[in-house]
């Protein structure tokens, strides 16, 4: 799978695995579902990582992001909230609820920023997005970002 070149920013702390952030680029990227509960995450899974927040990239929390493709060892996500104050808010679409939240709150997944993780820095797979949901973020990523 070859992916298009885009400026990143290393961002890592001691003790924490080290990832980058990247923004949604346009065009470059291509989505296929494949999920295999086989131990290795996969393109429609959803995975728990340590997130740094964009104001303060020396802070973080753990958070689930849809893993939607794969470099080699390094997965590319897009992180899930289930904060509510996201509801109709640029950049995120609704999911619904979901197994990833132990709470079964609705979530709402950001488009606009790619976080590039270590395979080995993540922490539990925690569900597999159906694909109807999938196919919904894939065709907004297409539409607003280029991907393929």
């Amino acid at each position: 799978m070859a992916w298009r070149a885009f400026s990143t920013r290393v961002l890592a702390k001691i003790g924490r695995p080290q990832r980058r952030r990247t923004t949604a680029p346009r065009g470059g990227r291509t989505l296929r579902y494949a999920p295999d509960l086989d131990g290795a995450a996969d393109p429609g899974e959803i995975v728990w990582a340590w997130v740094p927040y964009e104001e303060d990239a020396q802070r973080g929390k753990d958070r689930p992001l849809l893993v939607v493709g794969r470099d080699g060892d390094r997965l590319l996500g897009l992180m899930l909230s289930s904060n509510n104050d996201r509801q109709g808010q640029r950049h995120w679409l609704s999911l619904g609820a979901g197994t990833w939240d132990g709470q079964h709150r609705p979530s709402w997944i950001r488009l606009d920023r790619v976080l590039e993780v270590a395979e080995h820095g993540i922490r539990r797979e925690g569900a597999v997005l159906d694909r109807p949901r999938f196919d919904r973020v894939a065709a907004e990523l297409r539409r607003s970002y280029g991907w393929s």
